[in-house]
């Protein structure tokens, strides 16, 4: 239990303890340090501020499930969730980690059999997840009864919000017991959150988590410089350069979607794709066989990526870089969750490069360079792959009906040439350097770049190479990378990478405040 030591510490008892083990839980998010005490208490409501991705379920479950009473016999907490997928999610989530407490937990929304529902409500349900509309529909036909529930969770408030629940959601809090607590989470707390807040909630603590948070030490955070041309290919390198990839790729639109789901099935790749024009019942099927890890890729927009919470996603994949720093940590903050590493991968082109530095800056990121894996690297990935499936048949068993034709075989040749044919003749093309297509190298560094005004010139004793060595010192760079120094009489000009001019203007201003005009600033592009 030493790896949940810090759950310990947030006052979890050790029956929850052996079931977030289980779970495969090892230390508690940001906003699960903030919540689990405070609820655990139970001193007061609680206003949680937080992105998707960040453990708000597990959050609030845990200690709910640590406090409320089993076999009471009556509805004791109800989550209002914005959507269906979202209703069915949080349902699991919560049921897998009660592990053998008797607490019935059972989520309703619209688009199942309503008729399934009440049966189902007939046979006391503690915890009901349900979204608005299905909620009061329930409550009108007096099939959810909420006079006596101790807990009201309002999950993903504002998402609610826009979606038009505010109405219904009052006509449900309306209906539930004075004397409950109330948690509502919300990324952003806009005007209607916080009536709704001043209106039904009381004494309430404000916890949230900051941006730099979101970005858990858990993803690891790279980027790839690639032609625009050239992004597809570099997609494929990285799947197949990782042993057990399991995750979400991310595309700004759905055509994007449908065209990179496509070619990665066309390739043997298990992809799907999710957008807003899926219908329903599809987009259930897709999100099954995801789940199950039939499917191993999602291609995904933004939009259609809401409300979908899987803890053990291996990578997230900006296929197009999102447009800014909050659709960056919502994306990355799907995986490095529930104590394991995950990875979040960007690609960008050199005309990308402004952007995302400043969401690196903003959310104070580490996102790393890295270059794509060779094609020998990744004949080698595949070869292991492929051994390392070989070997789970084996001690799987799953050979059996063939071990006559193998002992055939094995009786007229050598047993190394007979693995040898079988390997060239399944996978012959698999190893093949001419199978991948050449990528080429593209320094996006430099090929972004930023004219910038110095305040000195040849009145300040100033000729471009002591004026590099002064900017090399103010930056800590190496001189080399300041590039078409002008020197006149009292400034001068030269051209940087972005990142590096970023980095003289933020050191510019801090320490020129007390100047008219502070020593570097970026040029005026010239009339």
């Amino acid at each position: 239990m030493e790896k949940l030591r810090e759950f310990k510490e947030l006052g979890v008892s050790e029956r929850m303890l052996r079931a977030l083990k289980k779970k495969g839980f090892e230390a508690p998010t940001p906003i699960q340090k903030k919540v689990i005490p405070l609820l655990l208490e139970g001193t007061g409501d609680i206003i949680g501020q937080a992105q998707t991705g960040t453990g708000k379920t597990a959050a609030f479950g845990i200690p709910l499930l640590e406090k409320l009473v089993e076999n009471s016999g009556f509805t004791q907490a109800l989550v209002l969730v914005p959507t269906r997928e979202l209703a069915i999610q949080v349902s699991e989530e919560l049921n897998s980690i009660k592990n053998d407490s008797a607490l019935v937990i059972f989520p309703v929304y619209g688009g199942q059999s309503m008729e399934i529902q009440i049966n189902k409500l007939r046979r006391n349900v503690d915890i009901i997840v349900g979204t608005p509309g299905r909620t009061l529909d329930l409550i009108r036909r007096k099939k959810i009864i909420l006079n006596k529930i101790s807990y009201l969770i309002l999950d993903e408030a504002d998402e609610m919000l826009s979606m038009g629940f505010i109405e219904d959601i009052e006509l449900i809090m309306k209906n539930t017991a004075p004397e409950k607590k109330t948690l509502l989470f919300s990324a952003t707390i806009p005007a209607p959150i916080k009536k709704i807040a001043q209106k039904y909630m009381r004494n309430s603590t404000h916890v949230s988590v900051n941006s730099s948070e979101v970005t858990t030490v858990l993803t690891e955070q790279i980027y790839f410089e690639v032609h625009s041309a050239d992004r597809f290919e570099a997609l494929c390198r990285i799947i197949d350069a990782e042993t057990d990839m399991f995750g979400i790729i991310f595309c700004r639109t759905k055509l994007e979607v449908d065209e990179i789901a496509i070619k990665l099935k066309e390739r043997g790749y298990k992809a799907e794709g999710l957008h807003g024009d899926i219908s329903q019942t599809m987009r259930e099927k897709i999100l099954k066989k995801f789940r199950s890890h039939n499917t191993s890729i999602l291609v995904a927009t933004d939009v259609a990526a809401r409300g979908i919470d899987i803890t053990d996603l291996t990578h997230v994949i900006n296929y197009s870089l999102p447009q800014d720093p909050d659709s960056y940590i919502h994306r990355i903050g799907r995986t490095g969750r529930a104590g394991k590493k995950g990875t979040a991968i960007t690609f960008i082109t050199s005309s990308e490069y402004r952007r995302l530095n400043y969401i690196k800056n903003l959310i104070n990121a580490d996102i790393r360079k890295k270059k794509l894996p060779a094609i020998a690297e990744l004949i080698t990935a595949k070869k292991a792959k492929i051994k390392q499936e070989l070997e789970r048949i084996i001690i799987a068993g799953e050979h059996q009906d063939y071990l006559d034709l193998a002992s055939e075989l094995t009786a007229e040749n050598d047993p190394k040439n007979i693995v040898a044919a079988l390997i060239e003749h399944i996978y012959d093309d698999e190893f093949k350097e001419s199978s991948y297509r050449e990528i080429n190298d593209v320094s996006v560094d430099m090929q972004g770049k930023t004219r910038l005004f110095v305040a000195l010139g040849k009145m300040d004793r100033m000729t471009p190479q002591s004026l590099a060595q002064f900017l090399a010192r103010e930056g800590n760079i190496e001189p080399f990378l300041i590039k078409d120094i002008k020197v006149y009489d009292k400034f001068s000009f030269v051209t940087v990478p972005f990142n590096i001019a970023e980095k003289f203007l933020q050191v510019s201003n801090s320490r020129d405040k007390k100047r008219q005009r502070p020593l570097i600033t970026k040029a005026r592009p010239m009339k």
